[in-house]
């Protein structure tokens, strides 16, 4: 009989879905009041993840942009480049990038919102520019 750990992460008995690990580390990351080394983030996480695992999700997130490092030691602090606004608007803004036709998405994605999400887009983009009709 095979003894090995298996490598999937369980939680209460289900696996997690896809992103909840990189969400949880981010969130530990976000409540921390400066750069983390994977193994603080690893005690931040109640030690159920392994150190590797931490690893290889920093990572991850780095490539993703979503995370700065830096030099500690003989491992990397890890911090989120924006808070969880800024890294929202930063996912918007890569998405409407990749796309050819920004103003049909731009218009559909408006005409889409609730009414109140609608005034309050106007509002901020009044506010922000004044003499624009």
């Amino acid at each position: 009989m095979d003894t090995a750990t298996p490598t999937s992460v369980v939680h209460r008995g289900r696996r997690r879905a896809n992103g909840a690990l990189e969400g949880e580390v981010l969130a530990a990351l976000q409540r921390a009041e400066g750069p983390l080394t994977p193994r603080e983030v690893q005690g931040r996480l109640a030690g159920e993840l392994t150190y590797s695992t931490v690893v290889t999700i920093l990572s991850r997130l780095h490539g993703k942009e979503v995370l700065s490092r830096t030099p500690r030691g003989r491992a990397y602090a890890y911090a989120p480049v924006a808070d969880e606004a800024g890294l929202a608007a930063r996912r918007m803004r890569k998405i409407l990038d990749g796309l050819a036709d920004r103003e049909v998405v731009l218009t559909r994605f408006v005409a889409e919102l609730p009414p109140s999400d609608e005034a309050l887009l106007r509002s901020l983009f009044t506010s922000a520019f004044p003499t624009a009709r």
